[in-house]
């Protein structure tokens, strides 16, 4: 029923590196069927820090047969198993992806004896194999090398069955269930108490600092999916490695949801997130009269001493908008630098004339920087000040008179940044009927 599994490798993630060593101890769930153990040509050099660690070196196994030539043997030993291991998905990953790699799909359950001993042996002061074993006194032979550390694995495995009272194993051995997919240092708890509802959430690392920062329609559907596949990738193995907790904060909608995410990924600055941390260029419709007397319109990067008509995080908005008052208003391309060929720029309209349009078409942009809500479901509203994202909260719609300073009272005020104000924007310009001016 069970294969006990311990691997030792070239390093700490599989999409990089290789096996160097695997055993395989052959358990039915009273006493050990079989032993299988080889030395594996990884075809890479071994860290100089891993060879002191285990005791492997290139030359013991550069005559070593490769994974490709033990792989039907070692599919065969595992496919019809539950995948037992000390921190499961790190072996695992690597079996399943080295495996992969010569053609072999492995998709078993997995038993994770991490977890196992927290929830039958709690308090103790750590979990690690050698922890574990000192504190349960089972004697580790050859620590850090395959066989020894698969061997002591298969004996706290029957101390575990022994004093299981609850039926934590059988509960655990549920193919799917969330025990043997989550990070091997987060409390399942944290994740069976999240709810179905939007909101942000936060990952935290061991000195309980945020890691990670996401959003989410349905909170536990969410957070669930980014345990729900193992990546042999170096950034998915330390990123689950990272994890020890998770916090969360309700939002009234998924719009809510995204504007607080950007909101907390400017204050906090996780390491893990790479989308929104990055120098935040922004545009701007300028106006400016130039040698001939034309007032002419013109996008540039956003500048700190002029004063822009409006802003944009993204060019391809601000061309989208300029395109509109120039279809609009009758506003000749050339001047708004937008159609840049010789016959047009000769053929210029009267100047006065041409002004007085522009001066319209300025008048009307400035009209559409509104003072605005949007409303987000029943009584979830977000508050835009001239154009500017102001803050949210949620109202009793029945009791607002829309006063705009009535309204800044009981909303929550958060920081502007260009990522809210294209979202927010984006989303007033599909939902038009969600949108109140004041």
């Amino acid at each position: 029923m069970f294969a006990i599994v311990d691997i030792e490798t070239t390093g700490g993630h599989a999409s990089a590196n290789g096996i160097t060593e695997i055993a395989i101890v052959l358990h039915n769930g009273k006493e050990i069927e079989g032993k299988y153990q080889t030395l594996v040509n990884p075809l890479m050099p071994i860290q100089k820090y891993v060879q002191s660690l285990t005791g492997i070196t290139d030359e013991m196994v550069s005559k070593a047969p490769l994974f490709s030539t033990v792989a039907p043997q070692i599919y065969n030993l595992l496919k019809d198993r539950v995948f037992v291991a000390h921190n499961v998905n790190f072996d695992y990953s690597f079996v399943k992806h080295q495996l992969q790699q010569e053609g072999f799909e492995l998709n078993i359950a997995k038993l994770c004896t991490i977890r196992l001993a927290r929830k039958i042996f709690p308090g103790l002061p750590k979990y690690g194999l050698a922890t574990v074993c000192r504190e349960l006194n089972i004697k580790i032979n050859d620590r850090h090398r395959a066989a020894g550390d698969a061997l002591a694995t298969s004996k706290l495995f029957e101390l575990l069955m022994e004093n299981d009272k609850s039926g934590e194993l059988r509960k655990m051995m549920k193919k799917r269930t969330i025990e043997q997919y989550i990070p091997p240092n987060l409390d399942e708890t944290k994740i069976k108490h999240l709810p179905y509802s939007p909101g942000v959430y936060y990952f935290l690392n061991k000195k309980e600092k945020v890691i990670y920062v996401g959003k989410a329609k349905n909170l536990k559907k969410r957070v669930t999916s980014h345990f729900s596949n193992n990546k042999p990738s170096k950034q998915k193995q330390e990123f689950l490695r990272e994890i020890y907790d998770i916090k969360f904060e309700i939002c009234g909608s998924e719009l809510m949801a995204a504007i607080f995410e950007s909101i907390e990924i400017k204050r906090l600055w996780p390491v893990y997130n790479k989308s929104q941390k990055h120098f935040e260029r922004s545009f701007g419709i300028y106006m400016f009269e130039d040698a001939k007397g034309f007032l002419r319109l013109g996008i540039d990067n956003k500048h700190r001493s002029l004063k822009p008509l409006a802003t944009f995080h993204v060019m391809a908005d601000a061309h989208r908008s300029m395109w509109k008052l120039v279809n609009e208003f009758e506003l000749h391309p050339a001047l708004c630098f937008l159609d840049k060929s010789e016959k047009i720029i000769k053929d210029l309209p009267d100047v006065t004339e041409y002004n007085q349009r522009l001066q319209k078409a300025v008048a009307s942009f400035k009209s559409e920087q509104k003072t605005y809500l949007i409303k987000n479901g029943s009584s979830n509203f977000i508050l835009v000040e001239e154009g500017k994202f102001f803050g949210m909260g949620t109202l009793n719609e029945e009791n607002i008179s829309y006063d705009v300073e009535q309204l800044k009272s009981i909303l929550t005020a958060y920081p502007e940044n260009e990522v809210l104000r294209s979202m927010i924007r984006n989303y007033a310009e599909r939902y038009p009927n969600h949108v109140i001016e004041l």
